[in-house]
């Protein structure tokens, strides 16, 4: 498939997903990049007419409702794009053909269970969030066949660019450090941090080589919130992008309450979803050295 003109949707083109996708579109894509001012998920309507005005080969939706804890007060808005937004573009691809591409997420999982997480597990989400992912998994599986829809759940998902844990950690790093102040940072949840740059060439790679069903990609690895700022605070002063790190002290979730409940344990098991792509995993320390690196280089 590689090669041939491929007409893509693109929605969330303005976030950390969307504009690592834009900056790597292969040259045989079509790209129509959409950001919120060009598309509101939470309008249905505006979603179909978006697929029938276009009339993609793929719709690849990179944008959610992704604000964890404000979920929990607004669960209509987050279902409206999460799942209400998925369920649109299903809707108008089974009726003009085109498939679709929906970035999912670990939180549709509970934590329970101490081993990666694989495709097939049943979902057991614990927060608004989590559950309006599901739900859009749930709603695109009942409009289209399975080989016309791919799901690619990710975790930790983090750039150089929007707002995420690695610029917030890069940030109180420096804020910390000039201060003299520590870090306290949750160590009791594990899951992998997953940085854009590689994501966006999962998903490039399941459009090119027609990969449906459901999917698993992060970097390789496993960590804990406390060793990501740890790492970042390393990484970011060999970077050059802090002039020291701050002391960072690991703490418990229930030392820091939080609106929504987190799964303990997000690891996915990415092993078949790695060999359907054609992508060799990296480590998320090496992904992370990446990122810092690109962020020094474009002045931080």
């Amino acid at each position: 498939m590689t090669g041939a003109p491929v007409r893509v949707l693109l929605t969330g083109a303005a976030g950390q997903l969307g504009q690592a996708l834009v900056a790597a579109a292969p040259a045989h894509w079509q790209l129509i990049a959409c950001g919120r001012r060009e598309l509101d998920l939470a309008d249905p309507e505006a979603c179909r007419q978006a697929v029938r005005q276009h009339r993609p080969d793929w719709v690849l939706n990179a944008g959610a409702y992704t604000a964890v804890d404000r979920a929990e007060s607004e669960p209509e808005l987050a279902l409206a794009v999460n799942a209400g937004a998925p369920q649109a573009f299903a809707e108008a691809l089974a009726g003009q053909g085109g498939r679709l591409l929906q970035v999912s997420t670990d939180f549709v999982f509970d934590g329970e269970q101490g081993h990666p997480y694989r495709p097939g597990q049943p979902v057991s989400p614990l927060g608004v969030y989590g559950a309006t992912k599901a739900e859009g998994e749930r709603r695109i599986a009942a409009l289209l066949p399975a080989d016309r829809v791919c799901v690619l759940r990710t975790s930790w998902v983090y750039g150089p660019v929007g707002r995420n844990f690695c610029l917030t950690m890069l940030r109180l790093h420096a804020e910390r450090a000039a201060a003299g102040q520590e870090l306290a940072v949750v160590a009791d949840q594990v899951g992998c941090p997953t940085a854009t740059p590689g994501l966006a060439a999962a998903c490039i790679a399941a459009l090119d080589r027609g990969v449906s069903g459901l999917q698993h990609w992060s970097d390789a690895g496993a960590a804990s919130w406390y060793d990501f700022a740890v790492a970042i605070g390393e990484l970011g002063v060999a970077a050059g992008l802090l002039q020291g790190a701050a002391a960072v002290r690991p703490i418990g979730t229930a030392d820091y309450p939080t609106p929504a409940r987190r799964p303990s344990y997000s690891l996915l098991e990415c092993g078949a979803t790695r060999q359907a792509l054609g992508l060799a995993p990296q480590h998320w320390r090496s992904a992370l050295a990446g990122v810092l690196d690109a962020l020094a280089a474009r002045g931080g």
